[in-house]
């Protein structure tokens, strides 16, 4: 039967004690970066399995964290689940998702986690909102993707990450009023959705500062579907000449609906959509947009949680958005 492999056979290979091999296992932070890559490097030459049961029973971490999200079927939910797991797994992190089925799972979802041997949890995006009211266990450090801070006088406190919804708002209106349009139009998300609240007040602010009068809102549910069928409406009225959606798919959806109406966008009609999805440049024409750094919001929100469960205090965290210029707007 063939022997597996040890601490002693790794220490040998790197040419380090079979104490500092064991301190890597660990997460120790008494090993300097070069050691800790001699050692992993030999780790995965050498084929060595960590015993994570034996390490938790040490340490009291399960190096797993938890995703809880309400769904997978919007970009930003699934670019997100991408990104957090690249970086979990850039720190030798496990991870383990839960959906979420209505607000009453809310408490069974962080239980699940919990029995799972998760040492935290990120809740993304539109789980936010449903999550809100439901404390999760003791033990359980929480970092929750888009999601209000929560007040000092609050008794649950976590740490929150988010993108610059309302200033990337506002770089898109100003771009559409400085294209010469007297106000501006929104294709707005979800009313549940902070994301889509912070996007809207962006907007609203920017036409205010301006002396501009802010139009009624269209409102979707973030599917390019609804963003047709509000597009219809907007492009029955011939004073719409800029509109800013608030993501990319409702922005396709209004882009077809201007379209089929003889509305040309880029020139009747501008557009601008928010999130700046892989195939935006592909549009037709290609969209102008907001981006999202969601790679930085992963790295951001995995950061967070690994401090929390170290016991730092909570903390919030704004990643900067950018206005990406195509031929829409």
């Amino acid at each position: 039967m063939e022997r597996r492999v040890s601490m002693g056979d790794v220490a040998a290979a790197a040419g380090v004690s079979a104490q500092t091999v064991s301190r890597v296992v660990n997460d120790s932070p008494r090993v300097d970066p070069a050691t800790r890559a001699r050692v992993e490097d030999a780790m995965a030459l050498l084929g060595y399995q960590i015993n994570r049961t034996a390490r938790a029973l040490r340490t009291g971490r399960f190096h797993t964290i938890g995703v809880v999200v309400a769904t997978l079927a919007t970009v930003g939910n699934s670019r997100m689940l991408e990104a957090v797991a690249a970086s979990a797994a850039r720190r030798g992190l496990a991870l383990t998702v839960v959906t979420l089925t209505g607000r009453e799972g809310v408490a069974d979802a962080f239980a699940r986690l919990q029995e799972q041997g998760v040492d935290g949890a990120v809740v993304l995006n539109e789980a936010t909102a449903i999550a809100g009211d439901a404390a999760p266990p003791p033990g359980l450090r929480v970092v929750a993707v888009d999601s209000p801070r929560p007040a000092a006088t609050d008794a649950v406190t976590f740490a929150t990450v988010q993108s610059d919804h309302a200033g990337g708002a506002a770089a898109a209106t100003r771009h559409l009023r400085e294209r010469g349009h007297a106000t501006v139009h929104h294709l707005a998300g979800p009313e549940t959705s902070f994301a889509a609240a912070e996007r809207e007040r962006g907007w609203r602010e920017t036409l205010a500062a301006a002396g501009a009068d802010a139009p009624a809102p269209e409102r979707g549910d973030w599917s390019a579907a609804s963003g047709h069928a509000a597009g219809m409406r907007l492009a029955a009225d011939p004073r719409v000449t800029a509109v800013f959606a608030a993501n990319d798919q409702m922005a396709l959806g209004l882009i077809r609906a201007l379209s089929d109406a003889g509305r040309a966008v880029g020139d009747d009609v501008h557009v601008v959509g928010y999130d700046d999805v892989a195939d935006a440049a592909e549009f037709r024409p290609p969209l102008t947009t907001v981006r999202q750094d969601f790679d930085a919001l992963g790295e951001a929100a995995v950061t967070a949680l690994v401090a929390a469960i170290d016991g730092t205090p909570a903390t919030h965290t704004v990643v900067p958005t950018s206005l990406v210029l195509r031929a829409s707007a």
